[in-house]
């Protein structure tokens, strides 16, 4: 059978609850970050972030937070066939905190939790045999019932040829061997866990532990004794984790010293918080295993992601893409604190985003009807009515989308809450204003706060969009005032998580040439703003767009993309437009509102035609330019 996946992970998966208050008692936090949790689970997403084709074998509830699981994994990409959903069993909780460098408290909620329901008849051999690697972690050989499904699942490995590895990841607590507020708790030594593990290491072509976990693992609190223990019952090479000191593989016997192993470099950081950092460890050491990569080379990706996980914030998403693996292996260590490095951490966001946002974006077909004052100033206008009609304008575009991915919005807070609320979930992108309707200087609506911190309260899929009426020849007192606004905001947008839109309009300040919009991307991103999107004016010639296009690509080659506004251009303006920015990959597509609703707004709020008639009408106008964008990429693919 082909191998069509790299790594199939088996055991916990679990929602981490992660306190956000630095350095206080779990007891005192008084909020806390949701992520997806459980080594097996975060070596799967760690992996698939490094390029492997990763899958993972677990039982989740039949609940809000199975499904962020489902839905996370999916995300990450990796593959979610082996993920059962238990009808009787909660997911499993973590609620973790950062107290200081030394002290990580965690406290597990995993009472007859959904995932150690894992049962032989969740391994499905024709799903295994599709692995180059089968990766089983100790704590599901602390039960009968899931020790007997890992050991189906390991022996059916071998029997198609696939490698086996063993995270030992021993936690007391999930043995029976600590209280409920151990979970902190790294060792504590017993011969029945010993002897539990020593009857499966024969399984395993690599086994992966602390020193501690080696202990536990060799019946002995010396290392050297204790890797000795290990190497008589298994062939196994060996991969011993030391903290500051890095790691070090044995493929044979075991030297009277860890020094005499093979080591790869390791990297002078802050340890900030090391929950995680074994998964991210072996994320790191997966890549190079299965690469066929020298235990030198291997074990220098496994420290260098070990670090990402020990300078931030969380466990799987403080782990770096493969774009921000080698950047760091290249450029090297600039501060300890690696989560404040800005050039690293724009990379980590860049290329991490389809885990947080999920989606094809590749193209961008977006109703735009985040319009406050065109709609406030039409006859018949009520803020009533005004919701009601944006309520018609999502109908629309979910009836074009049709459940397709690439269909988006724009859509407002003031006047469109309901419609905006009601799109959460839809598989819309979703893109949410945040300037007070045409301001210049730059103003944002007051709701979000002088530190905009009401975007703490936004749904994480809404998108921050920003219009900034602007131009290269503005004076220095206004071009400082609007770009430090753009960077409050866009600073706001980056500590919750939010992607970040720009829409610059030059034309409604001044005359635009060839270098117009090409000057003002480049003064933003000198400013520290790199927005995720750019909305941009529709440029009718094809240098202009290659000038904008070389200014984004200049700074940020990972940027999502470009959409095309429409200024209540006619439509066969717009297909014109559309023809120029549909040569360029970067522009994904348009964003365009007053085209496809102003008429029909007019109408509605006149009496003068029904809600069916309205819907039917703005998703005809919609459709039509869908068809017109997909029409002029096609063009211009064939063109090429």
């Amino acid at each position: 059978m082909s191998k069509t996946l790299d790594l199939i992970t088996i055991g916990r998966a679990s929602v981490d609850l992660y306190g956000q208050q630095v350095g206080g008692r779990l007891e005192d936090m008084g909020s806390f970050a949701k992520y997806i949790g459980g080594s097996p689970t975060n070596i799967a997403c760690g992996t698939a972030r490094l390029g492997l084709r990763a899958a993972v074998i677990t039982r989740v509830g039949d609940e809000h937070m199975g499904r962020f699981i489902r839905e996370q994994l999916s995300r990450e990409g990796v593959d979610t066939r082996g993920v059962a959903t238990d009808p009787e069993r909660l997911t499993a909780l973590v609620l973790l905190g950062i107290r200081d460098e030394d002290s990580f408290p965690l406290i597990f909620y995993r009472e007859n939790c959904a995932d150690m329901a894992l049962s032989v008849d969740d391994i499905d051999e024709g799903f295994i045999a599709e692995a180059r690697s089968v990766l089983a972690t100790g704590t599901h050989l602390s039960h009968p019932r899931t020790e007997e499904a890992v050991l189906k699942a390991l022996n059916l490995a071998r029997r198609h040829g696939a490698k086996t590895a063993l995270d030992i990841d021993y936690r007391p607590n999930l043995w029976g061997l600590a209280g409920h507020g151990a979970g902190e708790s790294r060792f504590v030594e017993s011969a029945a866990v010993t002897a539990k593990l020593q009857s499966t290491l024969h399984l395993f072509d690599l086994i992966v532990g602390t020193e501690e976990e080696f202990h536990i693992a060799g019946g002995s609190t010396d290392t050297i004794a204790a890797l000795r223990a290990v190497r008589a019952v298994s062939t196994a090479t060996l991969v011993c984790k030391r903290g500051a000191a890095g790691a070090v593989a044995f493929e044979g016997a075991i030297p009277d010293s860890l020094d005499e192993g093979q080591a790869g470099p390791g990297f002078p950081i802050e340890v900030f918080n090391v929950l995680g950092a074994g998964d991210g460890f072996f994320s790191g050491l997966m890549k190079g295993w299965l690469d066929g990569e020298p235990w030198p080379r291997t074990l220098e990706y496994a420290n260098a992601c070990g670090a990402f996980a020990v300078s931030r914030h969380g466990c799987t998403p403080a782990y770096p893409s493969l774009a921000e693996l080698e950047f760091f292996l290249r450029r090297g260590v600039l501060r300890p604190d690696l989560r404040n490095d800005a050039e690293l951490e724009q990379i980590h966001w860049a290329t991490n985003r389809q885990g947080r946002m999920g989606g094809d974006w590749s193209t961008m077909r977006v109703f735009a009807f985040d319009h406050r004052v065109q709609l406030e100033e039409m006859p018949g206008y009520t803020p009533e009515k005004g919701g009601a009609f944006k309520e018609l304008c999502l109908q629309a575009a979910l009836q074009v989308a049709d459940g397709r991915p690439g269909y988006g919005i724009l859509c407002d807070d003031r006047i469109g809450r309901r419609a905006l609320h009601a799109a959460s979930g839809t598989g819309l992108w979703i893109g949410r204003p945040c300037e007070w309707p045409g301001s210049r200087p730059l103003e944002l609506e007051p709701e979000l706060g002088p530190d905009c911190g009401a975007l703490s309260e936004w749904a994480r899929e809404n998108v921050v969009k920003l219009l900034c009426f602007c131009h290269p020849d503005d004076d220095a007192e206004t071009r400082a005032a609007q770009e430090a606004t753009v960077k409050r905001l866009f600073t706001a947008a980056r500590r919750n998580g939010l992607e970040f839109l720009l829409e610059v309009i030059p034309s409604k300040v001044g005359p635009v040439d060839d270098d117009t919009t090409a000057t003002l991307i480049g003064q933003f991103y000198a400013a520290g703003i790199f927005p995720d999107w750019w909305k941009l004016e529709p440029m009718q010639s094809a240098a202009a767009w290659r000038n904008a296009i070389a200014a984004i690509e200049a700074h940020d080659r990972h940027t999502r993309g470009i959409v095309v506004l429409g200024l209540d251009a006619p439509e066969a303006e717009l297909a014109a437009s559309f023809r120029v920015a549909a040569g360029f990959d970067l522009v994904r597509g348009f964003a365009v509102g007053r085209t496809i609703f102003g008429a029909v707004a007019r109408d509605w709020l006149a009496g003068e035609v029904s809600d069916e008639e309205a819907v039917a009408r703005m998703a005809e106008r919609f459709a039509r330019l869908c068809g017109i964008w997909d029409e002029a990429r096609r063009a211009a693919a064939a063109a090429a």
